[in-house]
């Protein structure tokens, strides 16, 4: 291991954007699977190479959100689910991950009967097992698909205020999002559900700007009162918008593989994080999806590394950790589950 792999190794990493349904390790949903019979081909690597993104494959966020495909097939059950999460969380605690924040969409996973009560339960009785075996700091954002409309998200911001962190004594929800197809659902739509999740003291952030322009990103800031941004690449070709974060702290969750991937960022070019640091807004550096994009908090902190230096990526996640959604006050009881 090289010294700088090392000292990477060491960082305490803060991932603050990661989706539960990109993320589930290929071995895990083969196996799940397997167990049923429904695997759609022969062998595990013909699987894998179906779930994560493959580089003809790059270019397109709807190419991308298409790896979710086969992971929905197998999330419709609640030990499913919770089975899915442990291996997520330790799989980031095994790349040095201290706090983590996954997010996740409850409503397409009630297909075979669950309600959006318990797909969100699932994934937090998922995290408080894998908590009693990791020292990691841990919390569910709440995700409304903004295909399903204002109506859909109005009610998730309620199911998720019901679970929120700071009412319960376990691991809980902490933050509220929309996610899925960007252009043509702008974030002005989901104004009431924001102001639910406002007033249940649920932490903001909109994935806005990845396939949008800037305007996104400020709607997402002005209408519905943004704490944090996902992705928001479109921002940093607005320098009055980057000012605007700068000024508000508002963070970005900077998503280095997957911003290529999706063709938010064109391979090679100048990934935005630099335009942000270099004005004073506060950043992330985060996976997104780990497996359609290949990663783990530890190679994006490399990837980082070579672009903005090992000290500043130490610096970011620091400072990072002062932007989760995860309420200090909230500690886990023994047999909370």
């Amino acid at each position: 291991m090289s010294e700088l792999e090392a000292r990477l190794k060491s960082i305490p990493k803060v991932e603050l954007h990661q989706h539960v349904d990109g993320s589930i390790p290929a071995e895990v949903t083969w196996d799940l699977m397997r167990r049923k019979n429904l695997q759609p081909v022969a062998t595990l690597e013909e699987l894998r190479r179906r779930l994560e993104l493959q580089e003809h494959e790059e270019g397109t966020l709807l190419a991308y959100l298409d790896k979710m495909h086969y992971p929905l097939w197998i999330t419709q059950f609640y030990e499913n689910i919770v089975r899915v999460t442990e291996a997520i969380v330790d799989e980031a605690a095994a790349a040095g991950v201290t706090t983590l924040e996954l997010r996740y969409s409850p409503v397409i996973h009630t297909f075979a009967g669950l309600t959006p009560r318990q797909s969100i339960r699932a994934v937090l009785s998922g995290m408080n097992h894998a908590r009693k075996r990791h020292p990691i700091k841990l919390g569910l954002i709440v995700i409304a698909m903004r295909q399903h409309g204002p109506h859909i998200a109005k009610i998730l911001a309620r199911q998720a205020i019901a679970e929120a962190q700071h009412l319960h004594v376990r691991t809980g929800v902490v933050g509220f999002d929309i996610a899925g197809p960007e252009r043509g659902n702008p974030p002005r739509l989901f104004g009431s559900s924001y102001e639910i999740a406002r007033l249940g003291r649920l932490g903001l952030t909109v994935h806005a700007g990845e396939d949008a322009p800037a305007e996104y990103v400020w709607e997402a800031v002005d209408a519905l009162g943004a704490n944090r941004i996902g992705h928001g690449c479109a921002a940093a070709s607005d320098p009055e918008l980057v000012r605007r974060l700068a000024r508000d702290r508002i963070l970005v969750e900077c998503c280095l593989s997957s911003n290529e991937h999706t063709g938010a960022v064109p391979r090679g070019a100048r990934h935005p994080i630099h335009t942000f640091l270099e004005a004073g807004v506060p950043v992330a550096i985060c996976c997104d999806n780990t497996t359609v994009s290949r990663t783990n908090q530890l190679a994006e902190s490399a990837r980082a590394a070579r672009a903005i230096g090992i000290d500043a990526v130490e610096q970011v996640h620091r400072h990072a950790d002062e932007h989760t959604f995860i309420r200090p006050e909230t500690a886990l009881k023994e047999g909370d589950d």
